[in-house]
């Protein structure tokens, strides 16, 4: 596996900052944010100006392009995000469900969407993954099979994150060995409790919340996943550098001691 991070925990810093002390901190990789209003990272309505720099700034700072993070499916939006994916070299595109929670329709309006799209990403050559999402059309382990079972293309996969199947109020471990076949990328956090966000950014930091993230790491250790388990870390954009820093270190030593404990390092 790789140890990543998405670049919004520094969000509210220039992107050599975001790669600059997640090296520091010992990452094997980062995932790009193109996340309007939580960064000024991957702004996908200049990437043609950023892609040079970005590909120099993964160049001098040893860090692997693993993901970029673009919410939005519309067609159009996407598409750009794709252009841009293609052309820097980031493998995958993360996008989130959209959609209302048990509502068989808007469940169905997903499928169809993320259908359409992973065409769209075979013609491109990268892949998209969806995750699971408090309050959106897939939000658990049920709505995650159904869309699996619906979408066959070989450029589409599951983004698996254990602090909203948590909060669906399911067991992420469980979660994790049921959908493990057509996982292509983790982003991974901790959550203390079971309410609708995620938390303050500190405890979302890895081991400072109630998830079993050793027994989750083990399960994708033991079928065999090698891709990337990128920590996403949302609502610092306000916080002082050094505490970014914190966050970003403390959880990748966690990642390191999880991933020792199950034996995949």
């Amino acid at each position: 596996m790789k140890l990543g991070a998405n670049s919004v925990l520094f969000g509210g810093y220039s992107l050599e900052t975001a790669f600059k002390y997640l090296a520091m901190a010992g990452y094997d990789g980062v995932e790009l944010s193109a996340i309007d209003g939580m960064s000024e990272h991957l702004v996908l309505d200049r990437w043609q100006d950023l892609a040079g720099e970005i590909r120099r700034l993964s160049q001098v700072y040893g860090l692997e392009l693993l993901a970029m993070e673009q919410p939005s499916q519309e067609p159009a939006r996407m598409e750009v995000a794709m252009q841009a994916a293609a052309e820097i070299g980031i493998p995958i595109i993360n996008c989130g469900p959209g959609g209302k929670t048990d509502d068989e329709a808007s469940l169905q309006q997903t499928i169809d969407s993320l259908g359409r799209l992973a065409t769209m990403a075979e013609k491109y050559g990268v892949t998209l993954c969806v995750k699971a999402h408090v309050g959106a059309a897939v939000y658990n382990t049920p709505t995650t099979l159904r869309v699996m079972e619906a979408i066959s293309s070989p450029a589409f996969g599951i983004d698996m994150d254990p602090s909203h199947i948590h909060r669906a109020g399911e067991n992420p471990v469980e979660a994790i060995a049921a959908v493990i076949s057509r996982v292509k990328h983790v982003h991974i956090r901790d959550c203390k409790g079971r309410q609708q966000g995620p938390g303050a950014p500190e405890l979302q930091a890895n081991g400072r919340g109630d998830i079993d993230l050793v027994g989750y790491i083990r399960v994708l250790h033991e079928n065999g996943y090698t891709g990337p388990l990128d920590l996403e870390i949302i609502g610092a954009k306000e916080y002082p550098l050094e505490q970014c820093c914190i966050i970003a270190a403390e959880s990748r030593g966690h990642m390191q001691a999880c991933l020792q404990a199950c034996g995949a390092r």
